[in-house]
């Protein structure tokens, strides 16, 4: 069977917002050393960039951590969060764009096994991948794969699961996590979820 398209570079060439949503239904990879993990995203933040006070790119910020922002759309920015546990975003819009989609939840759906391995604390599916920091570990992300190109790397990408987005009624659209820092942009209704799904970070 042929494996389902990936993402292309005008997918992400577009605002948080709508990337956010268009992510929820996709399927995220990974393969290293020969084993693939992949699964369903299934819960996204968006960030706005130099007008978005929990965006790391605020006021245009641009230092040796966050310059990756400021690539084309479709590339991956991972930082290290509290010095544990790497976070998988993936800009969009184009370059010197500061803009960016955080990846909250994903569904297993393949490689579990390597998945516990990664996340031996982990002692059900739905605790795999539910939060940023879960995900990142249990896809063996590090801040080797900052800066990948998702649309042409050959083991770090998004498969084309739907051609649109999923219908609004089947998103809850809520506040951002962790980022109460950020005066009235913590109110900010920037986090997508798919309704009824086990595998998000918080309802």
């Amino acid at each position: 069977m042929k494996p389902p398209p990936r993402l292309q570079r005008d997918f992400y060439r577009r605002d948080p917002v709508t990337v956010a949503r268009a992510l929820l239904g996709q399927r995220l990879v990974h393969v290293s050393q020969g084993v693939r993990v992949a699964g369903l995203i299934v819960e996204t933040e968006a960030y706005l960039g130099h007008i978005d006070k929990a965006a790391h790119s605020f006021n245009g910020r641009k230092t040796q951590r966050t310059q990756t922002m400021f690539a084309d759309g479709g590339t991956a920015y991972v930082f290290l969060n509290y010095g544990i546990h790497h976070l998988l975003n993936i800009v969009v819009a184009g370059v010197e764009q500061p803009l960016a989609v955080l990846l909250r939840a994903v569904e297993p759906t393949e490689g579990l096994d390597a998945m516990y391995q990664r996340r031996s604390k982990s002692k059900k599916d739905t605790d795999l991948c539910s939060g940023p920091g879960k995900l990142g570990a249990a896809f063996g992300i590090d801040l080797s794969h900052d800066g990948v190109d998702l649309v042409e790397n050959r083991s770090l990408f998004v498969e084309q699961l739907r051609q649109r987005a999923m219908p609004k009624r089947l998103i809850e659209t809520t506040t951002r996590v962790g980022v109460d820092y950020a005066e009235e942009w913590a109110a900010a209704p920037l986090r997508f979820y798919l309704k009824g799904n086990q595998h998000v970070s918080v309802r």
